[in-house]
C-alpha cells in the first residue's frame, strides 16, 4: 500500500483478516506505535502472539489473529482527549458501555481509556477495538 499511514494500514489489515476468517496476518512496514498497540491488544486477548523479524528494509511482524476482533480501526484526526472526556469518545467510537476500549497516547506511555482514567490522565486518541 501507499498511504502514508502506516497505523491505518495495519488496522484495517487486521480488520480485513479477521473477518475473512484467516489466522495469520503479516504487517509490514512496522512501527514501535503498531508494536505497542499489538501488546496492548495481546494483553487483551483480542490477537494472539506475535513475532518480529527484521529485515534490510525494515521491521515485519507477524501475527496471530484468535477471531475476538469485531472491529479494529484509527480515529482520525487524532483528537487530543481531557481526563474528563473520555465518554464521549466512548459514546461515539464504541458500541456499547464496557465494551471493547480506546487506545491513548499519553505522556506516560500508550495505554487504553480505561487506564488513563484511573490514573487521571488525558492524551491523543489513536485507535479503538471491540
Amino acid at each position: 500500500m501507499t498511504v502514508n499511514d502506516t497505523l491505518a494500514n495495519a488496522m484495517s489489515k487486521i480488520q480485513s483478516y479477521e473477518v475473512t476468517g484467516k489466522t495469520e496476518v503479516t504487517i509490514y512496514p512496522s512501527s514501535e506505535t503498531i508494536r505497542k498497540i499489538l501488546e496492548i491488544m495481546n494483553n487483551y486477548n483480542y490477537i494472539g502472539a506475535y513475532k518480529s523479524t527484521k529485515t534490510t528494509r525494515g521491521e515485519i511482524l507477524n501475527l496471530n489473529l484468535l477471531g475476538r476482533i469485531n472491529k479494529c480501526g484509527v480515529i482520525k484526526p487524532r483528537f487530543n482527549v481531557k481526563k474528563n472526556d473520555f465518554e464521549k469518545f466512548e459514546r461515539r467510537y464504541l458500541p456499547a458501555k464496557g465494551f471493547g476500549f480506546l487506545i491513548v497516547s499519553t505522556s506516560t506511555g500508550m495505554m487504553t481509556n480505561e487506564e488513563a482514567k484511573m490514573k487521571g490522565i488525558g492524551g491523543k486518541l489513536l485507535a479503538y477495538i471491540y
